[in-house]
């Protein structure tokens, strides 16, 4: 006993450990339930990789599948599905938190660090206060999209309430985890132009992407000039990707014939605000990816990677990275020694950790597209976008994931979960190594350039 104790204590000083662990136990446990013969429609049993890949994916809130979600999978499946997304986007730590705190009544300072991590909360005094408030705002946002969902697919589609409140129900849990996982073989490309269909999926998607430290904010703090200075970056940054992206991508693919070349007017801009919220991490589309210009792949590969906002359900590299980065090349032009935002001098090792991420996920992207033109020979545009897609947990694809061999298969689920986790990992384990020395060695200057 005092010896599995020790063990444990020793286990629970590393939570990005934890949070990996658990993270892969749901993946395996969900790989085997869709591994049943009752999650198929197919005679026996799902491929192990098939089902491995889409609990990944869908643990991790990607979207990416390479089979078609409502043929291939049975009402059994698509429900295990669902609550796989559910329990990603919440993040395991935090339910395995909430159930001790239920159970137990408390928990330990490890398991409050741990959940802290998990959530990027700051205030880890109050575990209690936390996990309710993450529920709270996770079953008000995902209740309010299923209703506004389920009135228009009743009303205004004709289709029986039941199939009404399924459709709204998974499309709301799915939108607000940005997993991407549609009950439609086209993803959303049949209601681009519905205003009452995509509206309430992309305000659900960008909820849900800017992260719930910034939600609980805005909730408590209504005085802008009082918020965080992380709410502050993410707001910004969030708002700024989501116009500029909407205007270059709906000009580069205003005239094209297969995507927005066939609408005219509020629905070509409907289709292009849509795309603007989409590879922020949703996975849903409501173009074909695979027939637009190379200048919109390339733009939307770059608003993958940024990703959406710190502890959300976004991937990427995350907004505020992104935003460090940015200051950092503005403070350095200017010749000025510190980096600054909204009167505030950043934090040298916070700026450190933003480039690290940053470097370690192209790292990951380039390695990753490497691999898989090797494994599959795809052309290189559908290899980068499907490597990018799945490292930043987005779940867009040009069409290629169905035509995945096994190999590239496990190999982009290795990305998924290492694009999922990583980030967390990395800085959690940044911050427990963190340490300072009690000297300085003699300066060095490199030539740069």
């Amino acid at each position: 006993m005092a010896a599995a104790t020790r063990g444990r204590r020793k286990f629970l000083r590393h939570p990005s450990q934890v949070v990996a662990l658990a993270f892969a136990a749901a993946i395996l446990v969900g790989a085997v339930l869709l591994s049943l013969p009752i999650a198929t429609h197919d005679p026996g049993r799902a491929p192990f990789v098939t089902s491995l890949f889409t609990a990944t994916s869908a643990i991790c809130v990607t979207g990416l599948s390479t089979v078609d979600t409502p043929n291939y999978w049975t009402p059994f499946g698509q429900v295990v599905i669902l609550v796989l997304v559910q329990i990603g986007g919440f993040g395991v730590m935090t339910l395995a938190s909430l159930l001790g705190l239920v159970l137990a009544r408390k928990v330990g300072l490890r398991t409050r660090v741990t959940t802290a991590q998990e959530t990027k909360s700051q205030a880890i005094g109050d575990l209690r206060s936390l996990l309710l408030g993450v529920l709270r705002v996770t079953v008000v946002i995902e209740s309010v999209t299923a209703i506004a969902l389920v009135l228009r697919w009743w009303l205004g589609y004709g289709e029986s309430f039941g199939r009404a409140a399924y459709l709204g129900v998974f499309h709301a849990v799915s939108a607000f985890n940005n997993a991407g996982f549609a009950l439609f073989s086209d993803s959303l490309m049949s209601y681009a132009t519905d205003p009452l269909i995509v509206g309430p999926i992309s305000i659900a998607v960008t909820l849900g992407g800017i992260g719930f430290p910034v939600i609980m904010e805005l909730l408590r703090q209504h005085k802008p000039h009082r918020w965080s200075l992380h709410t502050k970056i993410t707001l910004l940054m969030t708002s700024v990707l989501f116009v500029g992206g909407a205007v270059l991508l709906t000009t580069l693919e205003w005239n094209n014939p297969q995507t927005l070349g066939t609408h005219h007017g509020f629905d070509k801009l409907l289709v292009g605000l849509f795309h603007s919220v989409a590879p922020r991490s949703s996975g849903f589309n409501t173009w074909d990816n695979g027939a637009i210009e190379d200048g919109t792949l390339i733009a939307t590969i770059a608003l993958m990677f940024i990703g959406g906002g710190s502890a959300g359900t976004a991937g990427g590299i995350k907004v505020t990275t992104f935003f460090l980065l940015l200051i950092a090349i503005i403070a350095e032009v200017r010749g000025e020694e510190d980096a600054t935002a909204f009167d505030r001098r950043i934090d040298s090792r916070a700026m450190r950790q933003a480039l690290t991420v940053a470097l370690i996920g192209i790292a990951a992207i380039i390695s990753g597209t490497i691999a898989l033109t090797q494994v599959t020979h795809l052309p290189l545009r559908d290899a980068m976008f499907e490597t990018t897609s799945a490292y930043a947990t987005v779940g867009l694809s040009t069409g290629v994931t169905p035509e995945l061999p096994p190999s590239a298969q496990i190999l982009v689920s290795g990305l998924m979960f290492f694009g999922r986790l990583g980030p967390i990992t990395l800085v959690s384990a940044l911050a427990i190594r963190e340490s300072s020395r009690r000297y300085k060695l003699p300066e060095g200057r490199p030539i740069i350039g």
